[in-house]
């Protein structure tokens, strides 16, 4: 019998609440690097993950933590479940997330879920803060998930108005907040002509410490290295668009209006932005585009996917249209 339970968060979301079990169950595995088996189970209704611990070392009280969904950590004993703190890494206050509502808006346990999963992919040992982009980025959820997560963000978003709301939002959450910070919306020009906008945000957490930075372009994401320049990042971390969104492209006279024509044309260029030994981790809409094709794909574009067990089990309904899945792939480190 498992000696340790993790009580699950309830979801805002009845469609993802039904999955959730089974897709934090998958995410503790990796975040757990197979360690220790993990199962979802049910007791008097109530979803828990069930697993055995030998003991709470420092890797294993991190994974726990971070989780996108844990609610409260039990230990099995003498017929009862005794609490054990949860050390929460959380640098922000969740409603730096949950806050914003829009039409549209990804939940945001399964963001953290995908942050999760991809950053524990890595396989380099980050030399100074890790570094998370979001080359498509919408209004900020993603960058805002990485942020709590005590890391740096970057992003591109196409939407001019995207990155004008978010910006606003963050200057208003800020102050109220009063934390030390600056927010500064600037043009982006090159060669005499104009980019777009660029958003550069510095913020200090209330406990102090290190001043965490986020930067967002208005642009296309397919411009995304031109955008960024030599910069380059720890992980790249998207949530695909499921539908027809974006700008089009001509392609041999017609316009590719598909999220999956946008993949095709985008990934090489985020592999490209990746550092040796990062991660990619994108989550996309299978009904257009099959994990197979997406595989290979991020396989031609010189990245190592994860395709195994449990990198497999996230699969889930959404709605009618939109089948959700998440896969992860691995830049190899320079020899």
């Amino acid at each position: 019998m498992a000696d340790h339970l993790v009580l699950l968060a309830p979801s805002s979301n009845r469609v993802y609440a039904g999955a959730a079990d089974k897709l934090v169950a998958a995410e503790l595995a990796i975040l757990l690097g197979g360690s220790a088996p993990v199962e979802a189970l049910q007791l008097a209704g109530v979803g828990y993950l069930a697993l055995d611990l030998s003991e709470l070392d420092q890797p294993t009280t991190a994974a726990l933590g971070r989780l996108s969904a844990a609610y409260a950590l039990f230990r099995r004993g003498q017929g009862q479940l005794l609490p054990v703190p949860l050390e929460v890494p959380d640098r922000f206050d969740d409603d730096l997330v949950t806050i914003p509502k829009y039409p549209g808006k990804t939940n945001e346990q399964f963001t953290r879920l995908l942050v999760n999963v991809t950053l524990a992919s890595l396989r380099r040992a980050p030399s100074g803060p890790v570094t998370v982009l979001d080359p498509m980025c919408g209004r900020g959820t993603t960058l805002s998930t990485a942020l709590v997560l005590g890391h740096d963000a970057a992003g591109v978003e196409s939407d001019l108005k995207a990155v004008e709301a978010y910006a606003a939002f963050l200057r208003t959450y800020l102050r109220r907040k009063r934390l030390k910070h600056s927010a500064d919306m600037s043009p982006v020009r090159r060669e005499g002509m104009s980019l777009g906008r660029r958003l550069d945000v510095t913020v200090t957490p209330a406990g102090g410490g290190r001043p965490q930075s986020l930067t967002v372009f208005s642009g296309d994401t397919r411009q995304s290295a031109a955008l960024h320049g030599r910069r380059r990042f720890d992980a790249v971390v998207v949530d695909a668009p499921y539908g027809i969104v974006h700008r089009s492209q001509a392609t041999e006279g017609r316009r590719d209006r598909s999220a999956a024509g946008l993949l095709w044309e985008s990934v090489g260029v985020w592999a490209g932005q990746l550092k040796g030994g990062g991660a990619l981790g994108i989550s996309w809409n299978t009904l257009g585009l099959t994990r197979e094709r997406l595989v290979d794909l991020v396989g031609q574009a010189g990245l190592e996917p994860l395709d195994s067990e449990p990198y497999r089990r996230f699969g889930h309904r959404v709605d009618s249209s939109i089948h959700r899945d998440v896969l992860v792939a691995v830049k190899p480190s320079a020899p």
